[in-house]
This record gives C-alpha cells, sequence and structure tokens, in this order.
C-alpha cells in the first residue's frame, strides 16, 4: 500500500530552480545584464591600469614635442627624449624670480603643485581664472654653443571660452621678446577658439614685445592695436572673442607681477 501523502521528489535547491527558469524570465535576464556589465568594468579596469604608464609616457612626449616646437628647434627626423636633452629644466621661484634646489625639476609637478596648499595660494586678483597658484613652476632654459641662455620657455595656462588652456611661451634672452606662443591642451571650440592652434595665429607672436622702454607690460590680444602700437599687438582670434581674451587675460598675468616678471627682470639684468 503506498502512501499517497509521501513525497514524490526531492526538493529543488535555489541554484535548481534559477536555472529551470524560461530563458526570457526576469531572474536570468537581471543575472545576465548584471554579470556583463561587471565584467566588462573589470575589463576596462584591467586596461586602464594597464596602459596608465604608455599613456603616461605619451602626455609626456607631446609635452616635449611642444617644448621643441615653441623654441623652433622641432626635428621630427630626432628622438625626442635625445632633442629634449637640450634643454634644461629649474623650478623657479615666482616670489623672488630666482631657482630654488628645494625641488627636483625632473619630478615636480606642476599641477599638483597648484592644488598642494602649503606650495600654492588662492588668488584674490585672477584675471586667468585658475583659482590657485603654485608658488613655483617648472620653467626650462636653451643655451646656445657658448653656454649662454637663448631662449626661456614659461608654462603658461588660463581659461578660455569652454576650458583652461595649458601652453608655454618661449622668450629671447633679453627676457622682453617673444620668440613663440603655442598650446598642447585645451577644449576649445573647432574652428573658432581652437584656431590657438592655426600655424599663422601661432607665428604673429614672433618678434613681439612685452614691454615697452618704460618697462610697462603692453603684450595685447585685441582686434586692433593698443596705443602702444603694433610691436605689442596680436591680432584676437576672428569670431572667438571670448577665448581670444582668454589668451590676452592668462599672457598678461603669468607675465606680470603675479607671473614671471620678477624672473624677466633677472633674466634681462643677466642675473639669471
Amino acid at each position: 500500500m503506498v502512501d499517497g501523502s509521501a513525497n514524490t521528489g526531492t526538493p529543488k535547491g535555489p541554484l535548481r530552480r534559477f536555472l529551470d527558469l524560461p530563458p526570457d524570465s526576469t531572474p536570468k535576464t537581471l543575472f545576465v545584464a548584471v554579470t556583463l556589465c561587471l565584467f566588462a568594468s573589470m575589463v576596462v579596469s584591467i586596461a586602464a591600469v594597464s596602459l596608465r604608464p604608455i599613456q603616461e609616457e605619451n602626455k609626456l612626449r607631446d609635452k616635449r614635442i611642444n617644448i621643441l616646437q615653441v623654441a623652433g628647434v622641432y626635428d621630427p627626423s630626432v628622438d625626442v627624449a635625445e632633442a629634449f636633452e637640450a634643454f634644461e629644466p629649474q623650478v623657479l621661484d615666482l616670489a623672488t624670480g630666482q631657482f630654488t634646489d628645494q625641488f627636483d625639476p625632473r619630478t615636480f609637478d606642476d599641477r599638483a603643485a597648484s592644488d598642494n596648499p602649503e606650495i600654492s595660494h588662492a588668488l584674490t586678483d585672477d584675471p586667468a581664472s585658475i583659482g590657485r597658484q603654485a608658488n613655483f613652476k617648472t620653467v626650462y632654459l636653451l643655451r646656445d654653443d657658448s653656454g649662454a641662455i637663448d631662449k626661456v620657455i614659461l608654462p603658461i595656462h588660463g581659461y578660455g571660452l569652454w576650458s583652461t588652456l595649458y601652453g608655454f611661451i618661449a622668450v629671447e634672452e633679453d627676457g622682453n621678446e617673444i620668440y613663440g606662443l603655442q598650446f598642447y591642451e585645451h577644449a576649445e571650440t573647432p574652428g573658432l577658439g581652437a584656431e590657438v592652434d592655426n600655424p599663422r595665429w601661432k607665428a604673429l607672436w614672433r618678434g613681439k614685445k612685452l614691454r615697452d622702454d618704460d618697462g610697462t607690460l603692453q603684450i595685447t590680444v585685441a582686434k586692433a592695436p593698443p596705443a602702444a602700437g603694433k610691436d605689442f599687438y596680436v591680432d584676437a582670434l576672428a569670431g572667438a572673442t571670448l577665448t581670444s581674451r582668454g589668451v590676452d587675460n592668462l599672457v598678461n598675468f603669468w607675465m606680470g607681477s603675479e607671473g614671471y616678471e620678477p624672473f624677466l627682470a633677472n633674466l634681462k639684468a643677466g642675473e639669471i
């Protein structure tokens, strides 16, 4: 005699019940979606970590190319690291206009320094819209065959229309004549503000003067020459008024008393 109340099979566990669900059931759909997301995020994370050294190396190479270009010595046929050996990096104390041995110029990070409250300060008068300014900057000296300074390459940055523009300005050994200006990072509008990358516009900077004979800072980016004359004038970008104004503000800030003015005065006086 068979007891009708007896169990007819072994109870199914949670895994078995899940596997027995139809493929298009909500639990299985959610499981597949979550699993794919986790797997994809792991792949992206692993790739990001493994590629970071290559990315950093490429950023450094691009920065060095821009320094070579703004100094007028870039040759695509020459290894970038080899060509860059001609430059002498120095960490500059902006307040004194003199070099400091407090930091290693090969490893000093200008951007990180701007965020470090111990070696930076908040700006109250901030025409370049950078918020905080580091007390120190890495500058690059290019010497001639006799060992005398030929050019100095000064990092600059400031806000344009949509982004912070990072670049370099090359100044002759007299501390007053501009050899070149170049930006290596920005997000300005293509065809308008992004024309800061146009070689024809960059060429306008060569030979321009920072200060007049009285030592007054006169360099201007505008639609018309200033009263000081064309020696101090760079034509504004067509259709990019705010980017042009941003470049004018950042160049005047960094070439002014809060930026490189003490250093350029020392350079002109032969004290560098």
